[in-house]
């Protein structure tokens, strides 16, 4: 798991590096930094407006005795979302835009509950 992060982090900044530079190449540097800048700015804002209706959903949820378990998972997505449009680069945008859409999210919701559900059963047997 270890190795598989630190490919990670050391793969994907590279990789938008070098899209960002081709893409200044290509449009020039402002225009590149107008998108990145943009689409942070952007992502903030609908991050923030999603997380505070799933917040309340969430509340709802609790007040009428039920456990908010898709709403917790939205918040999760919405979260990480948020974060990767923060973090400059057009694959963590693209990343970060596709936790903020709903209908993008739920396939990779069901995936995760199935992995969640696979690891708790998991445990349970030991």
């Amino acid at each position: 798991m270890f190795t598989k992060l630190l490919l990670l982090f050391i793969a994907v900044p590279f990789v938008e590096l070098v899209i960002l530079v081709k893409v200044g190449e290509l449009i020039g540097l402002f225009p590149t930094l107008a998108i990145v800048i943009t689409t942070g700015i952007l992502g903030a804002a609908l991050a923030r407006s999603q997380g505070f209706s799933t917040l309340l959903r969430i509340q709802q949820e609790l007040r009428q005795g039920g456990f908010p378990a898709d709403s917790l998972f939205d918040g999760v997505f919405i979260l990480a979302g948020g974060l990767l449009l923060l973090t400059p680069g057009f694959l963590t945008d693209i990343a970060g835009f596709l936790c903020l859409i709903p209908a993008a999210r739920r396939p990779v919701k069901r995936w995760a509950r199935k992995k969640l559900q696979e690891k708790m059963h998991f445990q349970e047997t030991f």
